[in-house]
């Protein structure tokens, strides 16, 4: 297996040749968790794997069958309803780790932690919808300065310890709710270990090929941790070695791995970059720093059959959205008219007019 079809298998087992029928919902319980801290361009993550419009998705996550939360390495991420619970409970007591840590700074010890979540408790009971800011406001916790993350580390961790998730959208703001009352507790539970191997299947399912050390970024677990998983499935993967390394993947049918022509304008931090801890099967090590920043800032791609070809942005205007692109090479005006066909999903997503600059 070469870089070229390691990039072409991705783009099957990320759904996103769309060979069949996907509901919103049933992308995200595929991909297992999709990174989800740009909110708009979240959206499109999904959207660029099924034919749901934005208002569509949108609707799917108001009414808690996606939910956005903070898990794995954490950040936000989102989890189909299906998979939250047991998601929490094998990451979140790790993840934790770090927002005690971070309140501990601002004078907050577990006591007074834990005092803090109990009131966030009382506060939304009753399917209340409310914003960091109001939640914070009725807590009577102040921001000093604009580097102030005790808020922020405060809400992570009740989201970590599965008490609260996203609510409602507020206009364009984002609220907090409590996730027992948007999401009924499933009876049954996992081991540490079933849960691993669940969430390293559900991983190289929807992500292979790919290494340990993917595995291990993405979950944010220790490698070693993650070969006991990997282990743990080894008869339903399969494996190739390419340059010492180890990719692991699931077959994903003949019919779906024939080679077709593909142009996708994919979103900022979109799975098929942000989940991998190296890259090089999908640019070239010359066009890394226009992809993302050494901070971590990922923008949107465009990507012709697998590799990453340029970048992009939009702007929402009143009546269309404006589309602007960079190219790493010269393009062709002929291939330009081919790349640009890959907008038209993005058209109908947005259910409106697309113009590109």
């Amino acid at each position: 297996m070469t870089y070229e079809e390691i990039s072409h298998h991705r783009l099957v087992s990320q759904k996103l040749y769309k060979t069949e029928k996907c509901s919103p919902q049933t992308i995200v319980r595929h991909l297992g968790a999709m990174q989800a801290q740009d909110y708009a361009m979240a959206k499109w993550a999904i959207g660029s794997r099924c034919d749901a419009s934005e208002k569509e998705i949108e609707e799917a996550i108001n009414s808690a069958q996606i939910i956005r939360t903070h898990i794995l390495r954490p950040t936000w991420h989102f989890v189909s309803a299906d998979d939250i619970y047991w998601m929490l409970d094998l990451s979140g007591p790790q993840v934790q780790k770090m927002t005690i840590s971070a309140v501990k700074k601002y004078g907050f010890d577990i006591k007074k932690l834990d005092k803090t979540i109990n009131s966030i408790e009382k506060l939304l009971s009753g399917n209340t919808h409310l914003t960091r800011d109001e939640i914070m406001q009725e807590l009577d916790i102040k921001k000093t300065s604009k580097e102030d993350f005790l808020s922020a580390a405060i809400m992570m961790h009740a989201e970590l310890d599965g008490l609260v998730c996203n609510g409602k959208m507020k206009g364009k703001q984002i609220t907090y709710a409590l996730l027992e009352e948007r999401v009924k507790k499933p009876k049954t539970n996992f081991t540490k270990e079933e849960a691993l191997a669940k969430l390293a299947k559900r991983y190289f399912e929807s992500h292979g090929p790919a290494t340990l050390l993917d595995f291990s970024w993405w979950s944010g677990f220790a490698p070693t941790i993650c070969k006991k998983a990997i282990n743990a499935i080894e008869l339903q993967i399969n494996s190739v070695d390419i340059n010492s390394q180890t990719y692991y993947f699931t077959n994903q049918g003949s019919d779906e791995n024939s080679f077709r022509e593909s142009v996708h304008f994919l979103p900022a931090f979109d799975e098929i970059l942000i989940s991998y801890k190296t890259r090089e099967a999908s640019f070239l090590s010359d066009h890394q720093t226009k992809v993302f920043t050494n901070n971590g800032i990922f923008k949107p791609i465009i990507l012709e059959n697998g590799k990453v070809i340029g970048i992009w942005k939009r702007t929402i205007k009143k009546e269309h959205a404006k589309i602007e692109t960079e190219f790493f090479n010269e393009t062709e005006s002929s291939k330009k008219e081919i790349l640009f066909g890959g907008i038209k999903s993005f058209e109908k997503y947005l259910e409106t007019k697309v113009i590109i600059e």
